[in-house]
């Protein structure tokens, strides 16, 4: 069976997996899953500021504002957020904070 491929709705509330740690780096950052023993790297630092952002904003488009993510540019950190959250870095919030 193959996981989705479809984005993650900008319009809900994501949040980082309880068990995610990140490390900054002077690229980005590292992103450790300590359940899945999985490691992702973020080379934007404007992306590490959305995913630092997801769990005090509303919903993900919000953490993106807050970041300074352009109109345009939206739809590139849709697809890096799409990518955390098939990797279980990123998971959707069951309530808002």
């Amino acid at each position: 069976m193959t996981e989705p491929r479809a984005e993650p709705d900008l319009d809900r509330g994501w949040r980082l997996h309880d068990q995610v740690s990140v490390r900054p780096e002077p690229f980005g950052a590292l992103l450790y899953h300590f359940g899945t023993r999985k490691l992702s790297f973020i080379k934007d630092r404007t992306l590490l500021a959305v995913v630092r952002g997801l769990g005090e904003a509303p919903t993900a488009r919000a953490a993106c504002h807050a970041a300074g993510v352009e109109a345009a540019d939206v739809p590139r950190f849709q697809r890096a957020l799409g990518a955390l959250v098939r990797s279980q870095m990123v998971v959707e919030r069951t309530s808002t904070p």
